[in-house]
C-alpha cells in the first residue's frame, strides 16, 4: 500500500460520493453508504438517477474493479472520505480512532491472542469501524466471529459497507450497547470508550458502576458491559481517557476491578496523538478472572514516544516484546 495509491482511490469515492449526494439531496455520508453498496454490488442501485451520471457512476465502479485495491488501501481511502462527511458535523464521541494508535491495538491484539484460532471479538463502541477494521486486518485469520454494536445508524451503515468490501464479516448491532445484547461471551473486547455521563440513569442502575450520586461515567459502564460479555480469563483492550482513574468516581472502579479483572497493562500514548491536551488517553488492558490465569510479573507500564520518532518507536516496541517474552 501507498500513500498514492489511497490518493487515488479516495478520488473515486469522492466523486461518485458528491455526484450521489448532489443528485439525491442527501448529506455526504448518506452518499457515501450509497457509494459503498454500489461498489461492493458492481452495479449502480440508485435508479433515480439519470442515465448520464449512471454511466459516469458506473466507469468508476470498474476502475475500482480493475485496480484490485488491497484490504488497508480501501480501508484508508473510505477513512479518508468519512473524515471529510464528518466534517458536516457529528458527536464528539463519533470521531475515528487514529490509524496510529489503531496500529498500536492492533499489535497488542496480536500478542495477547497469539497461537490462538476461533476467537470471537466484540467493539461495544463500534461507530464506522475503523478500529474494529484495522485490527481486522491486521490479526483476522485469528477470528471467527465479530460483532461491533453503535447507537447512531448512519455509523453503523457506513461500518456493514466498509465491511463488505474489506471481505470482513462482522454481525452489527444499531442500538445502546450499554442495553442487553445479543451476544454469546466473546474473546476480546477492543473498544475506543465514549467519555462523558450516561444520560439513561434508569439503564445505569443495572451496573455495579453506576454513580452513586448524579449521573454515572459512561466509560466505566463501558468497562462493566465489556466485562459481561467476557469470557473468563478474555482481554479487554481499550482506549481510556487519561483522567479515569483520577475522577470522583475513582474508587468504585479501582474496587470493581479487583473483584472481576486483573489489569495486564497501562499504555500512556503520546500527546501529539489528540489535537488537544484535555482529550488525551491510554490503552488499558484487562483480563477478566479465570481460575487458570497465569499471575503476570508485573504489569506492561509504558510511556509511548511521539509516532513521528522512529527510533524511540522501534526502541519501545523492542521493550514490549521483551515484556511479552518474560511475562506471556
Amino acid at each position: 500500500m501507498n500513500a498514492k495509491t489511497v490518493e487515488t482511490l479516495f478520488g473515486l469515492i469522492d466523486e461518485s460520493t458528491e455526484s450521489i449526494k448532489n443528485a439525491l439531496d442527501i448529506s455526504y455520508l448518506e452518499a457515501l453508504i450509497e457509494t459503498g453498496d454500489d461498489l461492493f454490488e458492481s452495479q449502480v442501485l440508485q435508479d433515480e438517477l439519470d442515465d448520464q451520471l449512471k454511466t459516469k457512476l458506473m466507469n468508476n465502479i470498474a476502475a475500482f474493479q480493475e485496480n484490485e485495491y488491497e484490504k488497508e488501501s480501501i480501508r484508508r481511502a473510505f477513512q479518508l472520505a468519512i473524515l471529510k462527511g464528518m466534517k458536516e458535523g457529528i458527536q464528539p464521541n463519533h470521531e475515528m480512532t487514529p490509524d496510529g494508535i489503531g496500529f498500536i491495538m492492533s499489535y497488542l491484539v496480536s500478542k495477547f491472542t497469539k497461537g490462538k484460532n476461533e476467537l470471537k471479538i466484540l467493539d461495544p463502541a463500534v461507530g464506522t469501524g475503523n478500529l474494529l477494521h484495522s485490527v481486522l486486518i491486521q490479526t483476522g485469520d485469528q477470528f471467527s466471529a465479530a460483532y461491533g454494536v453503535d447507537v447512531d445508524d448512519i455509523l453503523v451503515r457506513l461500518a456493514y459497507v466498509v465491511g463488505n468490501l474489506l471481505g470482513h464479516e462482522i454481525e452489527l448491532f444499531n442500538q445502546d450497547a450499554l442495553g442487553p445484547l445479543l451476544i454469546d461471551p466473546v474473546d476480546l473486547v477492543v473498544c475506543d470508550l465514549p467519555v462523558g455521563y450516561f444520560p439513561n440513569e434508569e439503564r445505569a442502575k443495572n451496573y455495579k458502576l453506576k454513580a452513586k450520586e448524579g449521573m454515572s461515567y459512561s466509560h466505566h459502564l463501558f468497562i462493566e458491559q465489556s466485562m459481561n460479555y467476557l469470557k473468563n480469563g478474555g482481554y479487554f483492550i481499550g482506549l481510556i481517557p487519561n483522567h479515569l482513574f483520577t475522577s470522583e468516581q475513582t474508587a468504585q472502579l479501582h474496587e470493581y476491578i479487583k473483584e472481576t479483572c486483573m489489569i495486564q497493562g497501562l499504555i500512556q500514548l503520546p500527546a501529539s496523538s489528540f489535537k488537544d491536551e484535555r482529550h488525551q488517553k491510554s490503552i488499558l488492558i484487562l483480563r477478566k478472572n479465570a481460575e487458570d490465569n497465569k499471575k503476570l510479573k508485573q504489569a506492561l507500564l509504558v510511556d509511548f514516544p511521539k509516532l513521528t520518532n522512529t527510533q524511540a518507536v522501534e526502541e519501545m516496541m523492542y521493550r514490549i516484546n521483551k515484556w511479552f517474552e518474560e511475562n506471556l
